[in-house]
């Protein structure tokens, strides 16, 4: 174990998962987001396989007992990878970010209804402290008449977004019973590429090279991001790790002030603070009652 490297990793993951939103943002204007979809999953998949060979996990990375299970698990990804794709042509990347971060929240009441786990005082009051936070922040785009209906339709996309990835998460600790991390991955990546296609007929645009190169690098730096969040829990615990995804939201406010001209509001700020809290929350109580976040459970990107 080397926790020092390991948070290195975290954290370089975590800014590259940001950058790579970061381009599908500056693609939006152009790029319908299923097509976004498929280069960001299809371009990784190269990067994921290279990543196998290198450590001779290919057969066991391809290896599965549960296609149906990938299936379903990607059917969940995509679709909140495509809505939140979608609101990163709506709203500032900072809130993008931030609203992001329901999921988590969202994942501790599907695991309640869905797969019978306790939830008890502590996590309830976090979960309650997180939901207050997303409130914080949406309500300004919801009630500010000035800002039109595309703020508001950007808010709804990154909440449909977030519950999609929450029964995502919630499906996946029931799929990593049986299935390895590196299959939980690349299965990702296949069926994401493979069910984007099916949004071709509505509206897929040829890019022009400069776009066509912000969705390849948008791949390709999801697919290194994931390798390096792979590889952070090789070297430090998933609970000493987990806080520094939080990282994003400090990186999506110096990135959106610096390209897109995107100031963060006070209630942005505030909800960060408020949503931070909650989810430190939830991570220190998983930590005392000695819940398991294995490297597949924790290994998600920020689109499902």
């Amino acid at each position: 174990m080397s926790p020092l490297r390991g948070m290195a990793l975290k954290l370089s993951a975590v800014f590259l998962f940001v950058i790579m939103a970061a381009l599908i943002k500056a693609s939006a204007d152009v790029v319908p987001a299923g097509e976004a979809v498929f280069f960001r999953s299809f371009f990784a998949i190269p990067i994921i396989l290279g990543w196998l060979a290198f450590r001779r996990e290919l057969a066991t990375g391809l290896r599965t007992r549960n296609p149906l299970g990938h299936l379903w698990r990607g059917m969940f990804g995509v679709s909140a990878m495509g809505a939140g794709f979608a609101a990163l042509g709506l709203l500032p990347l900072p809130e993008v970010t931030v609203l992001g971060y329901a999921a988590p929240i969202l994942t501790v009441i599907f695991a309640a209804m869905i797969l019978g786990e306790r939830i008890r005082l502590v996590r309830m009051f976090a979960v309650a402290l997180g939901l207050i936070g997303v409130v914080i922040v949406m309500l300004p785009q919801l009630g500010n008449e000035q800002l039109g209906t595309a703020a508001r339709w950007g808010v709804v996309l990154v909440l449909v977004s977030a519950t999609l990835r929450a029964l995502a998460h919630v499906h996946i600790r029931k799929l990593v019973q049986h299935e390895t991390t590196s299959a939980v991955v690349f299965y990702f990546a296949l069926t994401s590429s493979c069910l984007s296609l099916l949004t071709s007929p509505f509206g897929w645009v040829l890019p022009d090279p400069l776009t066509a190169a912000q969705l390849i690098g948008a791949g390709v730096f999801g697919g290194v991001a994931q390798i390096l969040l792979t590889s952070s829990y090789r070297h430090a615990e998933a609970a000493f790790l987990a806080p520094f995804d939080y990282a994003s939201i400090l990186f999506a406010l110096i990135i959106g002030y610096t390209v897109f001209d995107e100031i963060p509001t006070v209630s942005t700020i505030v909800g960060s603070v408020v949503i931070i809290g909650a989810g430190g929350l939830i991570i220190w109580r998983e930590r005392q009652l000695g819940v398991k976040r294995g490297p597949a459970r924790s290994n998600l990107t920020p689109q499902g």
